[in-house]
């Protein structure tokens, strides 16, 4: 079968199933043709045709900055389809396309390959008064900045309502989403047209590791310019706290968890805190000057007893894995938001978590039978789960072991690929 991907950033998230795709090809007899249409960058995969194109420009200067994300989506959509009218001139056309919906590249797809369906992963729909925005009182919603994220939906809008109709006047549209949450965020008029995919995690490389407690753990630290630094070394018999995000932002509680620090290192003179995730902006706003890390030390730096609070940067996956089998509480927090593959892998390694009780979360963590939930904006009641954890050996077990029993009932990574090859031939079929 043919198989035409499409996102901006090989291989995206899509990486399991084509490494899936290519693997039947080797291992099983497979005769599936995976193209992948994208703007260059490193990554490779063997088995792959990767077909590139190149934004033309940004966004205009004069344009509305209301418009300006449209602005972008628009390019994409027109180099995307000029890069598939190439492929067609060529011979190729798929029995399915497969990408992203949320950077405007399938907009143009069906003008180009009018018999194909496509089936796109549709990540968030934004609002000015529920979800993310407005939830934290701490940094209240700039009235102003609600155009711009009304205008958001633009892409998600045309791309629930865009492709040809059915006999019945209703558009053929195909999206799915990883969660119950992500799609409770669309319309409700347009969930019908919303599969929930469920997305997995590698079980065997995501799994407890019961010795890892009784060996030093060693860290690298780069420095200010990124070169290495130091090593942080956790010893057998210290306490070791874990926080993870791809950055160190309030969107994923970097705030809430740097106020928690002082009452769990006062109580816990045995503890060790890591931090992984860089100093950028993922979500939400940019500081005016300096980092989200630099702020927090400011405010409650001098509380700290800093020789046992390390800032770890982004580090290698295998090291990753190895931290968290390690860690004896897993601090995990973020706004109404997509949640973090962080958040799947800790459970599939078996962390004892702790994390906010927002909805997201909820999905994944039921209080007190798979995780410790939290207040998000309550630092005082985090420490206190925290500690809960570090002092109650038999429940920080229990929730170990519930943890990583949850995870292969609903995050295997055989049963999502198995779902996700299930809908495309659904969507295939016009079902």
């Amino acid at each position: 079968m043919r198989y035409l991907f499409v996102h901006q950033n090989f291989p995206g998230q899509f990486l399991h199933l084509v490494r899936h795709l290519i693997r039947q090809n080797d291992y099983e007899g497979g005769q599936n043709e995976v193209v992948f249409i994208s703007e260059p960058n490193q990554n490779a995969m063997p088995g792959v045709r990767r077909v590139s194109y190149r934004m033309p420009r940004e966004a205009a200067p004069e344009t509305n900055p209301v418009a300006q994300e449209f602005e972008v989506a628009t390019l994409r959509a027109e180099q995307v389809a000029q890069t598939a009218r190439t492929l067609r001139q060529l011979g190729y056309v798929p029995d399915i396309i497969i990408g992203h919906h949320g950077w405007g590249e399938l907009l143009n797809m069906q003008d180009v390959f009018e018999q194909t369906p496509v089936l796109g992963y549709l990540e968030f729909y934004y609002h000015t008064g529920r979800f993310d925005v407005g939830f934290d009182p701490e940094f209240p919603s700039d009235v102003s900045m609600f155009p711009r994220v009304r205008a958001k939906n633009a892409v998600n809008l045309l791309a629930l309502t865009n492709g040809s109709a059915d006999g019945d006047g209703r558009p053929r549209v195909r999206g799915q989403t990883p969660t119950l949450f992500q799609r409770s965020t669309y319309p409700a008029w347009a969930h019908e047209q919303i599969s929930v995919l469920p997305e997995g995690v590698n079980l065997d490389i995501c799994a407890p590791d019961p010795g890892g407690a009784g060996r030093d753990l060693v860290l690298g630290v780069p420095d200010q310019q990124g070169a290495p630094g130091h090593a942080v070394v956790v010893r057998p018999g210290e306490r070791l706290v874990t926080y993870v995000a791809r950055d160190l932002e309030p969107y994923r509680g970097f705030h809430v968890f740097m106020r928690a620090l002082p009452h769990i290192l006062r109580a816990r003179p045995d503890t060790r805190i890591v931090l992984v995730g860089g100093d950028g902006v993922s979500y939400g706003a940019r500081l005016s000057e300096g980092t989200w890390r630099e702020y927090m030390l400011r405010e409650v730096g001098s509380l700290l007893d800093l020789a046992r609070v390390h800032f770890v940067g982004k580090l290698p996956y295998a090291t990753y894995v190895a931290l968290l089998q390690r860690s004896d509480a897993h601090v995990y927090l973020t706004y109404p938001f997509v949640a973090s593959w962080s958040l799947r892998e800790a459970m599939a390694i078996g962390c004892a978590i702790v994390a906010s009780d927002t909805a997201p979360v909820q999905e994944f963590i039921r209080d007190r039978e798979t995780g410790l939930l939290t207040p998000f904006h309550q630092p005082d009641a985090l420490a206190e789960r925290v500690l809960e954890l570090l002092e109650d050996q038999a429940l920080a077990t229990r929730l170990r072991l519930a943890a990583r029993a949850q995870a292969e009932r609903t995050l295997s990574m055989t049963d999502y690929i198995a779902n996700y090859e299930a809908l495309i031939r659904r969507t295939i079929a016009g079902g």
